[in-house]
């Protein structure tokens, strides 16, 4: 199928398996999932299943024979961490992907859904970004591995349409946050981060905490429990070659984003900013147009979005990932 059609629903008794489902991303859908009547959720942790393992891999499959997969399993990390082990982050993910891929092939799961990230996209590219803008220009250079190999995922996706016809679909999410995040001080995203650092500054008494960059570069969030929603959406009712962007459409700058968290955790001392450290791409908006016109609108604002992240983020954090 080469045109954008409307996918037959999933059915609910299928066996339905999420990689990465201890993610931040396939825990969210697996909640979603259960909490839609999805009765047959299959899951394996990276200690249960290495999806870098491709004999393992097809072992699996062979064993569970899936109807539909999300691919939400991948490595995935912040600025310093994408720019400190390029390497691992463009070997892992295309190993986990091409393992997970090709045994979706071999076994012919009818219905997969690729996740992927907005960081595809080229570093200037025109805003807010449109799925057409994929492989127009360079790419931010401080994640270009992790991006490079959530490229070949999506064009293994459209080959697999072409090659053999079966209605699998890509979505790439804006930057995301929410229960289940990473709040690794090396290996966090910027909202987790940040909410890390002010509620230790607030608990610390700090007069002052300092954030990468000049806070004036422009970032869209999303919230996880949306992202989940959105999928199972697309799922049920989008069948397209291209990948979908998933976002709200709406950016702030980082400042801003860090004045919401301050406020929101109660921390009333100071902000500043270390400009000796990299802003990364200076704007990352989505165009959302192709999800809305699918039938999709996000339903949680930023502001609550945050707080219930910061609630989880206080009422686990003995057990958070580091």
């Amino acid at each position: 199928m080469d045109s954008t059609e409307v996918a037959t629903p999933l059915g609910r008794s299928d066996t339905t398996y999420i990689a990465g489902h201890r993610g931040l991303v396939g825990s969210a859908i697996w909640r979603l999932l259960e909490n839609e009547g999805f009765t047959n959720l299959v899951g394996r942790s990276s200690a249960e299943l290495d999806l870098t393992d491709r004999t393992a891999v097809f072992d699996f499959f062979d064993e569970t024979r899936p109807r539909t997969v999300v691919l939400a399993a991948a490595k995935v990390g912040g600025i310093l961490a994408n720019s400190t082990y390029p390497v691992d982050f463009l070997s892992v993910n295309l190993q986990i992907q091409t393992n997970v891929l090709d045994a979706a092939v071999k076994y012919e799961v009818p219905r997969l859904l690729f996740l992927g990230s907005s960081c595809i996209y080229p570093k200037f590219a025109e805003q807010p970004i449109r799925e057409d803008s994929l492989l127009t220009g360079k790419l931010e250079p401080t994640n270009d591995a992790y991006a490079i190999a959530k490229i070949a995922g999506i064009l293994n996706v459209q080959a697999v349409r072409r090659q053999y016809g079966l209605p699998w679909i890509s979505a790439m999410p804006t930057n995301l946050y929410g229960p289940g995040d990473n709040f690794s001080p090396t290996g966090s995203h910027v909202l987790p981060a940040l909410i890390q650092r002010y509620d230790q500054a607030r608990q610390s008494g700090a007069d002052s905490v300092t954030n990468w960059g000049t806070g004036t570069p422009r970032r869209e969030f999303l919230h996880v429990d949306d992202m989940a929603s959105a999928c199972l959406h697309l799922l049920n009712h989008f069948d397209g070659p291209q990948q979908v962007n998933v976002g709200t459409g709406i950016d702030h700058t980082l400042a801003e984003i860090a004045a919401i968290v301050a406020d929101t955790v109660g921390y009333n001392g100071e902000t500043q900013w270390d400009t000796s450290k990299p802003d990364g791409t200076p704007r990352k908006l989505l165009d959302v147009s192709t999800l809305r016109d699918a039938g999709w609108e996000p339903a949680i604002t930023l502001e609550d979005g945050i707080a219930h992240t910061i609630d989880w983020y206080r009422n686990n954090v003995a057990a958070l990932r580091r």
